[in-house]
C-alpha cells in the first residue's frame, strides 16, 4: 500500500524542474553523533551545494521532532514537527520524502544527503521511497538513491556491538515498545549499508577492519577522512536481498573471517531451539536461511547477535510453490534454485553464516551439526517430520 502527500501551489508550478535531472540521494546511518557529523562535514567540504536533511530526536518525549536543512554556506529550513499519531517512523517517513521531492523540485541541480537519526534503520527508509507516492508520481520519480552509508565510530564500535544494553538503556527509545537491542540497530545499519565509514580512534583496536569486513563483506570500507567517494559511486541497486536472505538469491554472504554453516537436511526444531542461547553467547552476529522440519513448507530468515534471536517467514521454498509462482521470486532466486536443486530435497537447505572475536568454532559446528535429522529420522518423511514437537509453532 502507497501514501500520497500533496504539495502546494507553489510547489506544483516546478515540477517540470525533475524531467530531465533527478538529483541524487546519499543516505547516511550511525549510531554515533560523532561519527555522523564527522562524515557530513567532509561532504559538506566537497560539495557546497550538497543539501542536508536530517532530524533531531531530542524532543520526542515532548512530541516533537525537528528538521533540519541546509548546505555548506546557509541554513534552509529549521522546523519543528508534531510527531503523527505518536510514531517516530511515521512522523519520519511521512516529513523526509516529501522533504526530498521538494528540495528536488526547487533545487534540482543541488544533490541531497539524508542523514538519518542514530536509531533509524536505512532498509526502512528504502523501502519507503520505493512504496510510497508524492504528489501524485512515486518518490523514484523525483529522486535516486545514490549510496548508503554507515559511519561508526572507532571508539565506541566494538563496544557498543557487544554489549548487552538496549536503546532503552542508552535514552534512545522511539516509543514504549521500542525494545531494539543496540547491537542489532547498529548491525542493520551496518549490513544494509555500500560503504562503511570509520572515525578514527586514539588508540585503534586491530580487530575492527576484518571484523566489519566479515560482518557486511559486501560494502566498501573507508576511513571518515575519505567520505566524499561516496558522492561519487553507482547509485543503489534496490532489488539487492536483505543481509539474512543474500545466500538465498545465491549472493555472496560470507568473508575470510566467518563459519558459513550449510547443510541440505532440516534441523530438528526441538534440539534447534536447545542450542540457541549458545549460538548467541558464543557469536557476535548470526545470520541466513534455514529449515525446520517441522515447518518443510516455509523459508525461514534467522538473525542473531549477543541480545538476541529473530527468526521470521521469508515465503516458500520452490519445491512447495506452484509452478506460477516461481514467476514472483527474483531471478537469481531462480537460478540459485535451479543450481542447487536435489531430487528429494528440491532447493531446501540451510545457509548460515557466523561471525566471532575469538576464532573457535569446532564446537559451534558441532552444535549445529547434532541439530540436523539424523538418518532415522530423515526416513520417516514429512508426515514424520510435521509430528515432532515444535518449540516455533505458530512464530511464522
Amino acid at each position: 500500500m502507497s501514501t500520497a502527500w500533496v504539495s502546494g501551489p507553489d510547489e506544483r508550478r516546478d515540477a517540470e524542474v525533475t524531467a530531465g535531472r533527478r538529483p541524487r540521494v546519499t543516505v547516511l546511518s550511525g549510531f554515533s553523533p560523532r561519527a555522523t557529523t564527522a562524515a557530513t562535514e567532509v561532504l559538506l567540504a566537497a560539495d557546497r551545494d550538497l543539501v542536508v536533511v536530517r532530524h533531531d530526536l531530542s524532543a520526542l518525549l515532548e512530541g516533537r521532532l525537528h528538521r533540519f536543512v541546509c548546505t555548506a554556506d546557509e541554513v534552509l529550513e529549521s522546523e519543528s514537527i508534531e510527531l503523527v499519531h505518536g510514531c517516530v517512523s511515521c512522523s519520519l517517513r511521512e516529513d523526509v520524502l516529501p522533504t526530498l521531492v521538494r528540495l528536488a523540485r526547487t533545487r534540482p541541480a543541488s544533490d541531497q544527503l539524508l542523514v538519518l537519526p542514530e536509531v533509524v534503520e536505512p532498509e526502512h527508509i528504502a523501502s519507503a521511497c520505493v512504496g510510497c507516492v508524492v504528489d501524485g508520481r512515486p518518490v523514484l520519480d523525483w529522486v535516486r538513491l545514490g549510496t548508503f552509508a554507515a559511519a561508526i565510530d572507532g571508539e565506541t564500535f566494538l563496544a557498543d556491538l557487544t554489549c548487552d544494553d538496549d536503546l532503552g538503556d542508552r535514552g534512545r527509545k522511539t516509543a514504549d515498545d521500542d525494545d531494539r537491542a543496540v547491537a542489532g540497530v547498529i548491525l542493520r545499519q551496518l549490513e544494509f549499508s555500500d560503504v562503511v565509514l570509520v572515525a578514527p580512534a586514539q588508540t585503534p583496536d586491530v580487530r575492527l577492519p576484518s571484523l566489519v569486513t566479515a560482518l557486511a563483506p559486501w560494502a566498501e570500507l573507508r576511513p571518515v577522512q575519505e567520505a566524499a567517494a561516496i558522492l561519487h559511486r553507482p547509485d543503489r541497486d534496490l532489488d539487492l536481498p536483505s543481509a539474512a536472505l543474500r545466500g538465498l538469491e545465491g549472493l555472496p554472504a560470507a568473508a575470510d573471517g566467518t563459519m558459513v554453516f550449510a547443510a541440505r537436511r532440516p534441523f530438528h526444531p526441538g534440539r534447534f531451539d536447545a542450542v540457541l542461547p549458545r549460538l548467541i553467547e558464543r557469536t557476535v552476529r548470526g545470520r541466513g536461511h534455514l529449515w525446520l522440519a517441522s515447518q518443510p513448507d516455509t523459508v525461514v530468515a534467522y538473525e542473531s547477535h549477543g541480545c538476541g534471536v529473530s527468526m521470521g517467514a521469508a515465503g516458500l521454498w520452490l519445491v512447495s510453490a506452484e509452478p506460477s509462482d516461481w514467476d514472483d521470486v527474483s531471478p537469481n532466486r531462480r537460478t540459485a534454485a535451479s543450481l542447487g536443486w536435489d531430487d528429494y530435497f528440491g532447493d531446501r537447505g540451510i545457509e548460515l553464516v557466523f561471525v566471532d572475536l575469538d576464532g573457535d568454532r569446532t564446537d559451534l559446528r558441532g552444535l549445529l551439526t547434532e541439530c540436523l535429522l539424523t538418518d532415522a529420522e530423515l526416513a520417516l518423511g514429512e508426515d514424520g517430520w510435521t509430528a515432532f514437537p515444535d518449540p516455533f509453532a505458530g512464530c511464522f
